[in-house]
């Protein structure tokens, strides 16, 4: 056996690029990728290529986000990555609705690095988006804070605060928010966004109101705060995404 090496030994000794695929291609709550600084996919997990109804990872190689998903979901991840390769910021557990080309749709949490050479210049994007779970609504972390959840539910519509909710929970606000992420996996004020977007995904699917109606039954008095909100969630404005359904 060969003496022990240090870790930047270990990467510089390995006969190709470690890019973590066979581990993610083992993970089908998590879709990850790499692409290069046009947007070009380089390395897929099986879930992205499963998700993306298709069956080979070939398929996506060297395609961009806009010529694998439909308008204008494809434009907008795009956008999104050309903006963490201009500015070179990370974007961090940014909470998305996910729309497939398979019909499917789910809530994911979204990580984007910008990849950089050795002289330091963005040459890409590596990212992943994982899966948020259900929660179990039997464990004892959920019971102490069913009352404030039901608050959510039912008031999402009302300016809700943190630190009243966990009032109500008869914890600390640091309590409070160590509680709903290790049930739901995201922050207090990213579970009361998904409650709103949910509701907001289903008044523009299943009735006629105006946007601006919708904004306010979500709790939104601004309607152009409404609209950036969703279509950073969701990837479409209101009204793309009422036309696609009637499309």
């Amino acid at each position: 056996m060969k003496s022990g090496n240090s870790p930047s030994q270990l990467l510089a000794s390995l006969a190709e690029p470690f890019t973590g695929e066979g581990l993610f291609d083992a993970l089908p709550d998590v879709v990850s990728f790499t692409k290069n600084r046009r947007g070009e996919y380089a390395v897929v997990n099986q879930t992205l290529v499963e998700r993306c109804g298709r069956r080979d990872k070939r398929e996506l190689l060297g395609r961009r986000a806009d010529e694998v998903f439909p308008a204008p979901l494809g434009a907008n991840y795009l956008a999104q990555d050309e903006r963490v390769v201009r500015s070179g910021e990370a974007i961090l557990n940014q909470l998305e609705l996910h729309f497939f080309p398979t019909g499917g749709r789910g809530w994911c949490v979204t990580n984007k690095l910008p990849l950089r050479d050795r002289a330091g210049e963005v040459v890409g994007v590596a990212g992943v988006s994982r899966d948020l779970q259900a929660a179990n609504e039997r464990s004892e972390d959920y019971a102490q804070v069913a009352q404030a959840l039901r608050q959510i539910q039912s008031h999402f519509d009302e300016p809700l605060k943190v630190k009243n909710l966990a009032r109500q929970a008869g914890l600390s606000e640091y309590q409070f928010e160590q509680r709903i992420r290790k049930i739901f996996q995201i922050t207090p004020g990213q579970l009361l966004q998904k409650v709103r977007m949910d509701n907001a995904v289903r008044l523009l699917r299943e009735t006629d109101k105006a946007v601006a109606a919708v904004a306010q039954q979500c709790g939104y008095s601004d309607q152009s705060a409404f609209t950036r909100q969703f279509r950073q969630t969701t990837g479409y404005s209101p009204m793309e995404y009422r036309r696609s359904l009637r499309g």
